[in-house]
């Protein structure tokens, strides 16, 4: 259990640091490759947002949206 949970937070590490360095081939393959099917399903939404989204606000929605989900996945393998 504790290692596929390290495993989880090592992705979700991942994410942050493609998005801020913009890596955004990383970032697909990182979607493609975790075992989180909801984080999976965020990232899809950003990069399709940041892809072909055709106004600012829809993109940081997305962007703020994988974030949140991010921090309370973090957060709630802290407390376990």
């Amino acid at each position: 259990m504790e290692n596929s949970l390290s495993m989880n937070t090592v992705d979700y590490d991942k994410a942050l640091f493609y998005t801020y360095t913009s890596q955004w081939d990383e970032l697909i393959k990182l979607m493609v490759q975790t075992h989180d099917d909801i984080f999976s399903k965020k990232i899809e939404h950003f990069v399709h947002a940041y892809k072909y989204g055709k106004n600012l606000r829809e993109i940081d929605t997305k962007l703020h949206s994988l974030f949140l989900y991010i921090d309370h996945a973090l957060d709630a393998s802290d407390h376990q």
